[in-house]
């Protein structure tokens, strides 16, 4: 398996454990990820914030990694996301239903890091299985 790939599996799977300290060893200072529902953010410090969100609205969330792909200085992911809202998160209120989605997420490296990624998200299916319930 490429490094690319391997990081891009370890950066998922250390935000799934709440270990967002690890995030320094995955992501460029500079990163910035384009996220849908909102959720983008510039920095490492601004990506960790919304990973602690996210485990605090959903603590079983996890990224299944069904395949990777790298070439050169980038790398993608297929993703499948489960998840249980229990806590408001990214405007959605949480009635306690769980979730099944389908992810992308593309990288892109620079000095062994991350330094930008797009998770392209099935943010309506995400929306339906959670009673579309925005704040």
């Amino acid at each position: 398996m490429h490094p690319h790939e391997t990081l891009l599996r370890d950066w998922l799977a250390a935000g799934d454990r709440g270990d967002v300290d690890a995030f320094d060893r995955y992501l460029h200072p500079d990163v910035i990820v384009h996220a849908p529902l909102g959720l983008s953010t510039q920095g490492v410090e601004g990506e960790k914030a919304v990973w602690v969100d996210a485990k605090a609205a959903m603590p079983d969330i996890r990224h299944d990694v069904q395949e990777t792909i790298a070439l050169e200085s980038r790398a993608v992911a297929r993703v499948v996301v489960t998840g249980t809202l229990v806590g408001e998160f990214a405007g959605i209120r949480a009635q306690g239903e769980s979730f099944m989605i389908d992810q992308v997420v593309f990288a892109h490296f620079r000095d062994g890091l991350i330094v930008e990624a797009w998770e392209i998200a099935d943010t309506g299916s995400l929306l339906r299985q959670l009673g579309d319930t925005q704040t």
